[in-house]
């Protein structure tokens, strides 16, 4: 798998999310495997590039080549020099959002709702494009909604202006993450063009990996809400992919490690009254599902320092009483391209 002269190491990559994929969490999907990953959105208004939020935004001091920062508009002009200040600070690829479904977002005619106007679109992509000299990707979503699918118009538009990789959600603007993915939209593209396509959309497990890379013939797959939380997703998936086996669920003690790290270099990166806070969420991720993990939530919400956060995950996964990370029963569950079937924890994780 390629974008421009920067090779990579598979095909699974990280789907930018905002709130979500800071430089710590990047290097982490990194780290256990993932190929490929886009920083979260970066404003193309430059009143907003020096602030403290879009310094962090776009900060990949350190992070694992290729650096690639997402920016987000709807004017062109902006957009060019947004690409070109990111690139000036160590960008190496540059991805335009037309995906967001966010209500703020695309009222301010950014995301997902530049889909409704082709024209702006090609005037975009020709701007970005033209001003610099890195490769310059597109991420969007079949189209507005389910009447307006325009989907192979942009992708066309996109191989004429020199983009040099597409990543398409399998759903309009209109669907939000809710449904499936229309992974038949994303074959569709994928036949249509000459570029890399990348399949985006409902890829929670190694499995369903395997089965959207052959039913859209696409180049890659993208994980977005899937690895908040079980960011060693990455390595399963890759690992299936190139052996057709499961990886076994990872040790409780790699786990703990793991977020022993993670945490400390998100306390790092955002400092202590920032840190402990938006570490919640992560925290929350990571021991959904896991035995007691509901009740740890709650009470570790409480907690005011970046120490006691530390010390109460790692005690949280010392009480663990599995030598493997083990979630909880699932009765049914739909495997999402046909049919149910019940699996226990064990299947769950890998699976």
């Amino acid at each position: 798998m390629q974008i421009g002269p920067h090779i990579l190491r598979n095909n699974v990559f990280v789907a930018p999310m905002a709130g979500v994929t800071d430089r710590p969490f990047r290097q982490l999907c990194k780290q256990l495997g993932a190929g490929y990953a886009v920083s979260e959105m970066s404003a193309s208004n430059p009143r907003l590039w020096n602030t403290e939020k879009s310094s962090r935004r776009t900060n990949h001091e350190g992070e694992m080549e290729p650096k690639a920062v997402q920016i987000a508009g709807a004017d062109p002009v902006m957009l060019a020099e947004c690409a070109k200040h990111n690139v000036a600070n160590g960008a190496q690829i540059i991805d335009i959002n037309m995906g967001c479904p966010v209500k703020k977002v695309c009222d301010s005619w950014c995301g997902s709702a530049l889909l409704q106007n082709e024209k702006l679109v090609g005037r975009i992509l020709d701007a970005v494009v033209a001003a610099v000299d890195v490769p310059v990707t597109l991420k969007f979503r079949t189209g507005w909604n389910s009447e307006n699918k325009n989907a192979l118009n942009i992708a066309k538009m996109a191989e004429s202006a020199g983009i040099a990789m597409l990543t398409l959600h399998g759903r309009t603007r209109a669907d939000g993450y809710k449904g499936a993915a229309e992974y038949e939209t994303i074959a569709a593209v994928k036949a249509a063009v000459n570029l890399p396509v990348v399949a985006n959309g409902d890829i929670t497990s190694p499995k369903k990996a395997a089965y959207v890379l052959k039913v859209t013939g696409a180049d890659a797959v993208m994980i977005g809400r899937a690895a908040q939380g079980r960011p060693w997703i990455f390595r399963e998936i890759a690992h299936y992919l190139a052996t057709g086996e499961y990886l076994p669920a990872p040790l409780v003690s790699e786990v703990r490690g793991l977020m022993a790290e993670h945490l400390l270099a998100h306390y790092a990166f955002y400092g202590e009254f920032m840190g402990v806070r938006t570490a919640r969420k992560h925290i929350g991720w990571y021991v959904h599902d896991l035995v007691g993990g509901e009740a740890f939530r709650q009470q570790m919400n409480k907690l005011e320092s970046c120490e006691l956060q530390l010390r109460a995950v790692q005690d949280f996964f010392d009480s663990q009483s599995n030598e493997r990370l083990q979630y909880c029963p699932v009765v049914q569950f739909d495997d999402d391209w046909g049919g149910q079937f019940t699996q226990d924890s064990t299947e769950k994780q890998a699976a």
